[in-house]
């Protein structure tokens, strides 16, 4: 608890306090101080605790918050929104704590393991529907927004409430027909896959959610949260959230965040067989880093999985003779003693076992939160400057 408060303390918060600003001749009352209210969420997540209701009970009942506290008072709405409100700043965080890992020689992105895992949202698959079922689901919300304003002639904060929460369902539902249409327009480039010519579905309570095959071989409502990590250190190195069902296609994006995110050039990347395609292959050979990841089997028996073929690039045919040998096998066993262990321990104990909040941005956030929380239990003496 001291030492998270130590280690927020050396952070740069500038992009946190840029929003606070003095009222002027208008009542007001005193912002927050962000030191305080990272802190308290940075500690929450490494406890694994993701609520703000139970944290401002943790606030007054618990020796550890109160500490950080000291003796300021708050409430749930300040935790919740503070949480998913500083997307940017809370990615600056993770940028200067890389830096400090960086210069410490603990963290090198020569070598990165990546891997993607679904997160099961907190949409249920009842809110998924079809186009039809969606604009009749609008024009009902439209008429109980404007049944809601006409209600009471007086404003109160229960009126205010319920016309917040009635424009809030309406503005999903018109989010839910932008998301359908990018449904539509990914299902119509899939390639002789069973889902094809099923019906596009989006949900009305989390739009960009998706419906997506989770491990145990089920299909719910998650998203897919894409880490890498240095596989030297084990440090989290690169963070993103998206909606996409496949990892295919998500393998430069982050390798090129890591890149801007270290200020270094990664040499090798060790992906599993989700990520692979030939134009992968091919770009990351142009941006001169080697993938490590398994050749699919051959469709036909007894055909060489790692002889190259005919029509395939120098860099592709490079890459099938590559994971033949026995040096690239061995290490390719890294990425699997790596990323999937820190998978686990962001879901069973920083927090991301299941999503509690709506959209690709608040996500995002709480992605970020729990890779700070894990950089700071397996990296806190080295980030005090130890």
């Amino acid at each position: 608890m001291r030492a998270v408060w130590a280690v927020v303390q050396r952070w740069d918060l500038t992009l946190f306090l840029q929003c606070i600003r003095a009222r002027g001749k208008r009542p007001g009352r005193a912002a927050t101080d962000p030191q305080l209210l990272i802190a308290l969420w940075l500690y929450a997540s490494i406890e694994g605790i993701g609520c703000g209701r139970k944290l401002t009970k943790l606030c007054t009942e618990s020796d550890p918050y109160k500490w950080l506290c000291g003796g300021v008072s708050l409430n749930y709405h300040t935790l919740n929104d503070f949480r998913v409100d500083y997307e940017e700043a809370l990615d600056d965080l993770l940028t200067q704590m890389i830096a400090v890992l960086t210069q410490a020689q603990i963290v090198s992105p020569e070598r990165i393991a990546q891997d993607g895992t679904r997160i099961r949202t907190s949409a249920g698959a009842n809110s998924f529907g079809e186009k039809e079922t969606l604009e009749k689901h609008l024009e009902a919300a439209r008429a109980h927004l404007e049944a809601v304003k006409q209600s009471a002639a007086d404003p109160t904060r229960q009126q205010a409430a319920r016309e917040r929460g009635a424009r809030e369902r309406q503005e999903r539902l018109e989010q839910a027909l932008v998301e359908l249409a990018k449904v539509q327009q990914a299902k119509a480039q899939q390639k002789d896959k069973p889902t094809k010519d099923r019906p596009a579905r989006a949900s009305s309570t989390d739009p960009e959610a998706r419906m997506m095959r989770m491990p145990d071989g089920g299909t719910r409502p998650a998203y897919n949260l894409e880490l890498a990590t240095d596989c030297n250190s084990r440090a989290i190195v690169g963070v993103e959230m998206t909606n996409a069902g496949s990892d295919a296609g998500q393998d430069a994006p982050v390798r090129d965040q890591v890149e801007e995110r270290t200020d270094e050039a990664v040499e090798e990347q060790l992906l599993d067989g989700g990520f692979v395609t030939l134009e992968a292959i091919d770009r990351a050979a142009v941006e001169e880093v080697t993938v490590y990841a398994p050749v699919p089997k051959p469709r036909k028996a007894g055909v060489d999985r790692h002889v190259p073929k005919a029509t395939d690039s120098a860099a592709v045919a490079a890459w099938r003779e590559r994971m033949g040998t026995t040096a690239a096998k061995t290490l390719y066993k890294q990425r699997s003693s790596t990323i999937e262990t820190i998978n686990g321990e962001l879901k069973d104990q920083r927090g991301l076992g299941r999503l509690v909040v709506r959209g690709l941005r608040k996500v995002q956030c709480l992605a970020l939160w729990a890779a700070l929380a894990y950089n700071v239990v397996h990296f806190g003496p080295i980030l005090l400057g130890g």
